[in-house]
């Protein structure tokens, strides 16, 4: 059955493997890739963050994993700042698309403070683990009393931007790299 809950040391491997297996990252062109993806999603915010991670769980199994921030500055600090240091050896495209994606969330950061960023296993997605997830991190914010939340999808990744139009968020922003959803809690 799956489930939220929050994240625990012994999720560390099945985090990583998810995050390498989840849509988006199945098609990784290279070790030095991969263990950027790694060191940015699990190692940074995840060792940094951790009250602020929730995994998808079936039956003790992290089979998915979100990482959020109720505010942008851990967000800014751990996604963008250090991963464009980070991602800087990797070429100028990648360099490029994290900056772009820091001034999106800069201007939009007062009305949709909250940020967080998703990573499923595919084949866990046909169960509505997606949705239960976001439900769930929904919860949590409104708990504390926060406005609004807002993440990035990859412009080119079309499945993920139909779930989160599908799922009632609105665009704020897209370029050719990104799309900006935000949405009032």
């Amino acid at each position: 059955m799956v489930t939220i809950r929050k994240y625990e040391e012994k999720d560390a491997e099945n985090v990583k493997f998810a995050c390498l297996n989840a849509e988006g990252y199945d098609s990784i062109p290279d070790e030095a890739t991969a263990q950027l993806v790694l060191h940015t999603f699990c190692e940074y915010y995840i060792e940094r963050e951790p009250d602020n991670c929730f995994v998808v769980d079936d039956d003790g199994r992290a089979v998915g994993f979100i990482i959020s921030a109720e505010s942008f500055e851990p967000y800014k600090k751990v996604l963008h700042s250090e991963y464009c240091s980070l991602v800087k050896p990797l070429g100028e495209n990648r360099y490029n698309w994290s900056l772009a994606s820091t001034n999106i969330h800069e201007k939009f950061k007062d009305e949709y403070p909250a940020h967080f960023h998703i990573n499923i296993l595919p084949e866990y997605q046909r169960f509505g683990a997606g949705g239960k997830l976001i439900n769930a991190l929904f919860d949590h914010y409104k708990a504390k009393g926060v406005k609004g939340v807002m993440l990035c999808c990859n412009a080119e990744n079309e499945v993920g931007i139909n779930f989160y139009k599908k799922y009632g968020f609105t665009v704020l922003e897209e370029t050719k790299d990104d799309v900006a959803f935000g949405m009032k809690l």
